[in-house]
Parts: structure tokens; C-alpha cells; sequence
């Protein structure tokens, strides 16, 4: 049984930059696909971004593109998202799902069907 935490959060300035991390166990993540979700004080749960099982295809919500970059380790059971040029509107608590290819309905370029999450960890972005 997959499981997920989230590490790499904090304190960061406006312009700045976070790398978090969203390590594995339990089982491998080749065959799965990962997403990276966050939530803000008062708001929905939002869809930042995915990458497909395959590791070939990724996709971002409009508002991070260019600025925020998803990357997968197998040998590490390791999915990193790379956040730079950070604003204070990326202030949320941001959580890493997973979806196993051929079990999960999932849609990668909308956020369905995930069904492995994180506790996720906190990125307040603030001068």
C-alpha cells in the first residue's frame, strides 16, 4: 500500500523559491501517476499540477506554468516540485496524490481520481 509525506515547506519571500519533496513507500511509483494539489486558507482545493505514469506527459494549472516544475526519482520513490519566482497568492498548504495506472480512473490534466494523499506541508509566501 502506497503512502505519501510531503517535506520542504516554510517561510519564503515573495521572488523566492521552494523545492518540495513527496517521498514514497510501501510500494513503487513507476506505475503510478502523481499530482500535486494545494489548498489555501478559506478556499477549494486546488489542481497544480501532474505527471502521467509514463513520466512523459505533464501538465500545470495556467497560474504556475513557467514557474513551477514537477519531477520524478523512482530510484528514490521521489516526486519533487520545483517552485520558483513564488507569490503570495502560492500560500497554501500543498499535498502530493497518487493514482495507480490501471486501478484509478484518473485524470491527469484535471485532478480526478486520485486516490493515495499526502498531510501535505505548508508554504507561506509572504515579505
Amino acid at each position: 500500500q502506497l503512502q505519501l509525506v510531503e517535506s520542504g515547506g516554510g517561510l519564503v519571500q515573495p521572488g523566492g523559491s521552494l523545492r518540495l519533496s513527496c517521498i514514497g513507500s510501501g510500494s513503487n511509483l513507476e506505475n503510478y501517476a502523481i499530482a500535486w494539489f494545494r489548498q489555501a486558507p478559506g478556499k477549494e482545493r486546488e489542481w497544480v499540477t501532474c505527471k502521467d505514469s509514463s513520466d512523459w506527459l505533464t501538465w500545470y494549472t495556467d497560474s504556475v506554468k513557467g514557474r513551477f516544475t514537477i519531477s520524478k526519482d523512482d530510484a528514490k520513490k521521489t516526486v519533487y516540485l520545483q517552485m520558483n519566482s513564488l507569490k503570495p497568492e502560492d500560500t497554501a498548504n500543498y499535498h502530493c496524490a497518487a493514482a495507480e495506472e490501471g486501478k484509478s480512473g484518473y485524470v491527469c490534466n484535471v485532478g480526478t481520481g486520485f486516490n493515495v494523499w499526502g498531510k501535505g506541508t505548508l508554504v507561506t509566501v509572504s515579505s
